[in-house]
């Protein structure tokens, strides 16, 4: 008897700090054509706090703030364009996944393709370099006979 009521309240204390660190669920849109465009919208911006994660793939309190607000925007009867307008104006185009090209982001799309060219340029470069070192070093044809000679000569030594 006295093990019985050990156990049921161990089951209840856990069941107490289950209930105490467990967080609210987020509400979601009644209508659910606004939950799945809030949904999409979630996933074409980015988690302000997180390592390249969209906002639906998020679980930080920022990102469930802003999913929020999402979804109170488009109940309002605003457009996706306009609540992407909004989240930009607010936290500026690093929120974007595919942000604009303009001044601030050129080197953003522009940098892979130079760096790429640098690569190739410098490829090109030690190869060219290399080339002219070998032309260089050649030996010639009385150079190469004697060598030949030489190295023969070695051989028969060894034998």
């Amino acid at each position: 008897m006295r093990r019985a009521l050990h156990s049921v309240c161990a089951a209840l204390l856990i069941a107490f700090v289950a209930a105490a660190v467990g967080k609210e669920a987020v509400p979601t849109a009644a209508d659910p054509a606004i939950e799945q465009r809030s949904m999409q919208l979630a996933e074409e911006l980015r988690c302000l706090v997180c390592q390249n994660q969209s906002l639906a793939d998020s679980h930080a309190e920022l990102a469930l703030d802003l999913k929020q607000q999402i979804r109170e925007q488009l109940k309002a009867g605003k457009s996706d364009a306009q609540v992407i307008d909004f989240m930009v104006e607010r936290y500026g185009d690093f929120v974007l996944y595919r942000p604009p090209f303009k001044a601030t982001t050129a080197l953003l799309w522009l940098g892979p393709f130079l760096l790429l060219l640098a690569t190739v340029a410098g490829l090109f470069i030690y190869l060219r370099r290399r080339r002219s070192a070998l032309a260089q070093g050649e030996l010639s044809t009385e150079q190469s006979a004697r060598a030949q000679a030489l190295l023969a000569g070695g051989a028969e030594h060894q034998k």
